[in-house]
């Protein structure tokens, strides 16, 4: 899968994302990176920032926080998966269901959620 194609399927996630989740997002910006930081080859995504229920008045002329979807990893976990599972390795759908579960991760993140609540919920 090509680069533009994954940052296709990472709009798409937030795209998806509802509208009254959207509108309370602030001061965040997504990105699409190939690999992570060599002490983290299997990171998927990362979020950087201040999360909403942390801000306070002091909050003002700071830079967005900071969302990273790792197209590498995620293709290699596709692919072994799938290969596990006895498919091809060819897991286009299993590409779409990780990037939308790592973007509502993350974006979870920026709302104050932690991961022991998000692996809870199935986005782990």
């Amino acid at each position: 899968m090509t680069r533009e194609e994954f940052e296709e399927l990472v709009a798409e996630a937030l795209d998806r994302i509802p509208p009254e989740l959207t509108r309370l997002m602030d001061n965040v910006a997504v990105f699409v990176e190939d690999e992570p930081p060599a002490s983290d080859p299997e990171l998927l995504g990362l979020y950087e920032g201040t999360p909403l229920t942390e801000r306070g008045e002091w909050y003002a002329g700071v830079l967005p926080d900071r969302i990273t979807i790792y197209r590498g990893p995620t293709l290699r976990m596709v692919e072994r998966d799938s290969i596990q599972d006895g498919g091809d390795g060819e897991g286009r759908e299993g590409v779409v269901e990780e990037v939308e579960i790592t973007v509502v991760h993350e974006i979870a993140h920026h709302f104050g959620i932690d991961d022991e609540r998000l692996h809870a919920l199935g986005y782990g």
